[in-house]
């Protein structure tokens, strides 16, 4: 379906540079993220109580093009299982562009991601946290904060990541089981099933940013299984933006002013800028973030992180998406 060789050479012929800054900054910036992700881990296991008793490793530092192929790896070994090589002599055609289209996604993703935890990616596909030096360098120059602060903050939201995967055991597999389902129902779709995602584009168009076109792309057999992924992914990216910030002072010093700028950068860009971050589901992935943190926060305020660790404890202690909303029915339902 697509091949993801071409999607990774076409990321990294077409992502643009990075910064111009001075090679002693550079190198400065790359030694600190590589050395941030341990103390960063360390805090955050302080904090949440997770994997007290694995080991504190050190996270990869790589450019943009480095990031495109280790995302073009890591899909690929998520997908594989779910989308089967393409047959027919038009197989390698048809899996040639969708390889460079998605290598156009990747090259345009590039140039945003701070850094990223791949349960998939590796050598070993066991896992691989990445950190993307030219876009820390970017993000803090633009935002005029301290590079040492922004640095260890970006790294507490990325070691919140794989701490989730490596300290429950079971969420790896989960994830993939139900990437596996949802991708396989949608590459066994029919006509008749794009002839009613068709039929129901204009009524979604009305509802306007709050579009999730990901949505349109569902059966009602498929709904289920979209549902629990969108619940399970706005709980993984809201805790890590609670942690990240409730750490707090005595580690960031300068959080709240990085929150503030941060939060304002997010919603920045221009309309074209914008228009794209809506269809690659940017705009949707920052509403993760706000969900998701609501719900942590809620949750940790009424019973504690112990009582907020619940939900790691099997798939049927996560919050449905109706949860996340209303994290009280979660409370309820868990705690009594």
């Amino acid at each position: 379906m697509v091949d993801w060789g071409i999607a990774a050479q076409t990321g990294a012929m077409l992502v643009r540079g990075g910064p111009q800054v001075p090679r002693e900054r550079a190198e400065e910036a790359v030694t600190d993220l590589r050395e941030l992700t341990v103390e960063a881990e360390g805090h955050v296991r302080q904090l949440t109580n997770l994997g007290l008793d694995l080991p504190l490793l050190p996270g990869e530092v790589v450019d943009r093009p480095g990031w495109v192929r280790s995302a073009a790896a890591g899909l690929h070994a998520l997908t594989g299982r779910a989308l089967p090589q393409q047959g027919g002599p038009l197989g390698p055609i048809l899996a040639g562009g969708a390889g460079v289209q998605t290598g156009l996604v990747l090259a345009f993703l590039a140039s945003r991601v701070l850094g990223q935890y791949d349960p998939f990616g590796g050598p070993d596909k066991e896992g691989r946290l990445l950190l993307v030096a030219p876009n820390v360098v970017a993000a803090e120059q633009a935002m005029d904060v301290p590079g040492h602060d922004f640095r260890l903050w970006v790294c507490l939201h990325e070691c919140t990541h794989r701490l989730q995967f490596t300290a429950v055991k079971w969420l790896r597999d989960y994830f993939a089981d139900e990437v596996e389902r949802l991708v396989s129902g949608l590459a066994g779709g029919t006509t008749d099933s794009l002839a009613d995602l068709v039929g129901r584009l204009p009524e979604a168009i009305k509802q306007g940013p709050k579009l999730n076109l990901a949505e349109l792309l569902q059966s009602p057999k498929d709904r289920a299984v979209f549902d629990r992924l969108l619940a399970l992914s706005t709980l993984l990216e809201g805790h890590a933006d609670y942690v990240m910030d409730a750490v707090g002072p005595q580690v960031v010093p300068s959080v709240e002013q990085i929150r503030a700028r941060f939060t304002a950068r997010r919603k920045g860009g221009g309309v074209f800028d914008r228009l794209l971050r809506a269809l690659l589901g940017v705009d949707a992935k920052i509403r993760q973030y706000e969900e998701g943190a609501k719900f942590t926060k809620h949750v940790v305020d009424a019973v504690g992180m112990d009582g907020f660790n619940a939900v790691w404890r099997s798939p049927n202690t996560l919050p449905s998406r109706a949860e996340i909303s209303d994290p009280a029915a979660w409370v309820r339902r868990l705690h009594g």
